[in-house]
């Protein structure tokens, strides 16, 4: 069902002046940019960085973006097992729902051509 990591998350108070941040000072790339949210390349890794602007107060602010390939599969098997899923939402790119595992860490499952 999953496939990989897709991003790791970080929520900042300041998109504009984070992802600048990110870019000057650690040579991070803005490859994808989009309301509220950046996706930032790291060196030669595959696993990018995403940046979304939030309430950097919550405790558990960092959650792993899972990709697949069949996201309403994904979606439809997680609500049969009784895990707190989110709706299914689309921002014109990325299809996307969150999880919550057994101790409420947020996860986030992923998917984009």
């Amino acid at each position: 069902m999953i496939e990989r990591i897709d991003t790791i998350c970080l929520q900042v108070s300041n998109i504009e002046k984070s992802s600048n941040w990110y870019q000057e000072l650690l040579g991070f790339k803005e490859v994808y940019k989009a309301e509220g949210y950046r996706v930032l390349s790291v060196g030669n890794s595959g696993v990018p960085l995403t940046i979304e602007e939030g309430n950097t107060s919550l405790d558990n602010r960092t959650y792993p973006i899972f990709f697949t390939k069949d996201i309403k599969a994904a979606h439809t098997k997680l609500m049969e097992h009784g895990v707190d899923v989110g709706e299914l939402q689309i921002d014109g790119v990325n299809n996307f729902f969150e999880f919550y595992d057994l101790d409420n860490n947020k996860l986030q499952v992923c998917f984009w051509e």
